[in-house]
């Protein structure tokens, strides 16, 4: 809360007509010129009297400053906006997007492809496995 501010509050809940207290009482030992200079010093400006204060100027709450600069949440929004297309970008495009977005550095550069490696099929068939077990063992 800024000083003006509770300046203004504090002129609002003041009583009528004590304001100021008379000058005669309010003479200290030093007499009229000390406690003069004192009291221009102490003395709140009055509200007609600032100078710093722009004309016109409205007092803003700090409950809708808050509000208003709140982060909001636009997922769904977003969301709806996503689903809403149905165009689908081609795949050698959105490599070529991915691969101008990659940086030189190792961390940004995908992983190898690792060839995956199929299993060797034999080379001899059922048939030439029973043909070797009629002639090894000697079975029919």
């Amino acid at each position: 809360m800024s000083a003006s501010l509770l300046r203004r509050g504090l002129e609002l809940l003041e009583a009528p007509g004590r304001g100021r207290a008379p000058p005669g009482l309010q003479r200290g030992q030093d007499g009229l010129r000390a406690v003069g200079t004192a009291r221009r010093r102490k003395r709140a400006p009055d509200p007609g009297r600032n100078k710093a204060t722009i004309k016109g100027r409205v007092v803003k709450s700090a409950i809708e400053e808050y509000h208003k600069k709140k982060a909001a949440n636009h997922l769904r929004e977003n969301l709806q906006y996503m689903l809403k297309g149905r165009y689908v970008a081609d795949k050698t495009i959105t490599e070529q997007v991915l691969a101008q977005n990659r940086g030189r550095k190792s961390k940004d550069q995908p992983p190898k492809k690792v060839a995956k490696k199929k299993p060797e099929g034999t080379v001899f068939t059922e048939e030439d496995f029973r043909k070797f077990e009629r002639e090894y063992f000697g079975r029919p």
